[in-house]
């Protein structure tokens, strides 16, 4: 019998890490071009934001890529790779395959590579255009997911652990989809987030697959603490982190009280709940595919945060 072909088995020649080059700021080729696109920027459609000179719009669109990167930065070290270590090092508590294991150590090795280009990239673009990251916690809603997962599961870290990590690996969203797509966006930033783009597509179909892994060596009582907690780190997966976001309208020169009234404006919960329920449908397929929603208070736990089990396998 065959096996079917897993989405790291070409590692060695496909990983980013293995064969990417250095991705390089030029700003004498990047004339006319944004640093993010705007559509993916919720403030910047506001009509107090819109009010300010050419200049300080410009700066809050390169200080949306550095709270990007930055954010990266944390999410690959701190939430995924704190899941891939375990169970690459057997730690996990549980009998994974060797295969499984080499494979939770590529992801290791994409993610800290990830974190490495993302600061690195902020930082030459720092220095060439001197517009400076503000010094600000960008992993705030790390901390927030964490705070989650001990909440939801205080006695098993690991398992809360392992199931941040699903989340966000096979959350959809729409930055490293589309920008790289954009011709308006610059070329650097584009080139990074399609290397970026190509790991993740692998990355997602190894934790969709890990999931499925997880959930079989779960005896019920697990599988139902893990099934209510699933929805609550989407939410704080998804929840925006408005600290840098704060700091970065302030610096644009709006005032406490306008800037607070942008925030409340452009990041309300009735655009939180819409982003969440675009973002989450292959998470939550994936958890209606393990039979999730079948387990007592689950099906509550996501209608609780907007979310319900898709008609038919789609949402």
């Amino acid at each position: 019998m065959t096996t079917a072909p897993g989405p790291l088995d070409r590692w060695y020649e496909a990983a980013g890490v293995r064969g990417g080059v250095r991705r390089v700021f030029h700003a004498e080729t990047e004339a006319g071009r944004v640093f993010f696109p705007e559509a993916l920027v919720p403030h910047l459609d506001h009509p107090e934001v819109r009010a300010l000179p050419p200049h300080a719009v410009r700066e809050l669109t390169v200080r949306h890529l550095y709270q990007f990167l930055h954010a990266t930065t944390h999410l690959e070290t701190r939430v995924v790779n704190g899941a891939a270590e375990p169970v690459a090092n057997g730690r996990a508590g549980m009998d994974f395959p060797t295969g499984l294991r080499m494979d939770a150590f590529k992801v290791y090795c994409d993610e800290g590579y990830h974190a490495l280009y993302s600061l690195d990239l902020a930082d030459q673009i720092a220095r060439v255009t001197g517009i400076p990251v503000p010094d600000v916690d960008y992993g705030g809603f790390v901390t927030a997911l964490q705070a989650a997962g001990q909440a939801l599961l205080p006695d098993d870290p690991l398992l809360a652990g392992q199931l941040q990590a699903v989340v966000f690996e096979t959350l959809i969203t729409a930055v490293l989809n589309e920008v790289p797509q954009d011709p308006c966006v610059v070329s650097t930033v584009r080139d990074l987030m399609r290397d970026h783009a190509r790991d993740e597509g692998r990355h997602h179909r190894f934790f969709s697959a890990f999931f499925l892994e997880l959930w079989a060596r779960l005896d019920r009582h697990r599988r139902i603490a893990a099934g209510r907690a699933l929805p609550a780190m989407i939410r704080a997966a998804l929840d925006w982190d408005l600290g840098p976001v704060h700091t970065s309208l302030r610096l644009a020169g709006l005032d406490e009280e306008r800037s607070r009234a942008v925030l409340a404006d452009a990041y309300g919960e009735s655009a939180v709940t819409a982003r969440i329920r675009t973002v989450s449908r292959a998470t939550v397929r994936l958890a209606a595919q393990a039979g999730a929603f079948d387990l007592p208070g689950v099906p509550e736990a996501f209608a609780a945060h907007g979310l319900s089990e898709p008609e038919g396998g789609d949402d």
